[in-house]
């Protein structure tokens, strides 16, 4: 049967098909995921049978958005322990899939955990698998439930550093519904605001070499409603400079310590353009991201992605030219740096957004205060 914990309404979602989702046919446990490689031409669905069919998901970024990969992270862990498979051996390449993401080990640990504190304590095998699979709904549903008050927050925020609304906000990469439990992490802001009224316009990075901005966010953003214009990357300094930019709002993959930010390449020389130009940089990103055993931004490994990300293209309906399964648009046996991520110096980050609070300005002191005050809460419950 399939699973009914799908935590956003059906009005409120970007897509007619859940991001993530446990069923239960007659064959066996499965986890099912929205192929974000296919869209916004289609929406097609993989189902992952076991954990290596979900790491190349993840590696092939049909799944992505650092809370989402910690659902899915989990939801893998459950989904070996159900089918009888070595969950030590699926906890380590679920966890290795993406080195940068935090969330994704945050995930797998957790529903790791659970499943061995309960084979550990009961030495059944099903109660242990039941353990990990109800670990994973948890944390599927505290997800959306942070993206919730991370709207709330965000919003609030914005309203103090810009009162009066118009809001006109740049977002760069992809931070909505496709990369949560939720309605996301900074897309969520920017959707809270429009539906209050106070969004005036949407700037969508198109998120160069995979178009994560133009694919996804500006797919979310017209099935929302909103008002949005897609510009190149390297367009967003003569926003800036034209005066059409107030905030800008990015999620991010790892916050260390510190307070340096890794998020999709191009967010660091966003972060440069508003520090230059008075504008607030506002990181909007779960606890789950903050990473206390990374001390600072030199600390975080960045992932490489392969070259051919960068000298194809690819595009429903284009020939395929290249090794990549693209069209070649660099000649052949051209080198590309292809980093997935930059990382932002915490100088730069004007507020850190969370589900328990802001931190601005962002110190390790106040993110270890905020991290702490976050664990009594929970432990208080």
């Amino acid at each position: 049967m399939a699973d009914q914990d799908a935590y956003i309404g059906e009005d409120k979602r970007p897509t007619g098909t859940p991001v993530i989702r446990w069923e239960e046919p007659p064959e066996g446990p499965v986890v099912v995921l929205l192929d974000q490689t296919r869209l916004p031409a289609e929406e097609v669905e993989l189902v992952c049978t076991d954990a290596p069919a979900l790491v190349e998901a993840i590696r092939s970024l049909s799944v992505r958005g650092a809370p989402l990969l910690g659902i899915a992270g989990a939801y893998g862990v459950a989904l070996a322990a159900a089918r009888g498979f070595d969950v030590d051996e699926a906890a380590a390449a679920l966890e290795g899939a993406r080195p940068t993401a935090v969330n994704l080990a945050v995930g797998v640990r957790r529903a790791a955990s659970a499943y061995r504190s309960a084979l550990a304590a009961e030495g059944d095998l099903g109660a242990a698998a039941a353990a990990a699979l109800a670990a994973a709904r948890a944390l599927h549903r505290e997800d959306a439930e942070a993206s919730g008050r991370m709207a709330e927050h965000g919003l609030a925020l914005l309203d103090e550093l810009l009162p009066g609304g118009g809001h006109r906000i740049l977002t760069h990469c992809n931070t909505g519904a496709l990369v949560s439990g939720g309605e996301g992490t900074a897309f969520a802001v920017a959707l809270r605001a429009h539906r209050a009224g106070r969004l005036r316009r949407l700037w969508v990075d198109e998120t160069r070499p995979l178009l994560q901005g133009a694919r996804l966010t500006a797919y979310e953003a017209a099935r929302s409603g909103m008002a949005y214009t897609l510009l190149t990357d390297s367009a967003a300094g003569s926003l800036f400079a034209a005066g059409e930019v107030d905030a800008v709002l990015v999620g991010a993959d790892r916050i260390a310590a510190d307070g340096s930010v890794a998020n999709k390449v191009g967010s660091y020389p966003l972060a440069v353009l508003a520090r230059y130009h008075h504008v607030p940089f506002i990181v909007v990103a779960p606890l789950t991201t903050v990473d206390p055993e990374t001390p600072d931004g030199a600390a975080i490994e960045v992932e490489q992605r392969p070259g051919y990300e960068v000298t194809e293209v690819t595009a429903p309906q284009v020939p395929v030219t290249g090794a990549g399964g693209g069209s070649a648009v660099a000649p052949l046996g051209t080198q590309a740096y292809n980093p997935a991520f930059d990382v932002t110096p915490p100088e730069l980050v004007t507020a850190v957004v969370t589900e328990e609070g802001v931190v601005s300005p962002v110190t390790a002191e106040a993110l270890a205060e905020l991290c702490a005050r976050s664990r009594r809460v929970t432990t208080s419950q």
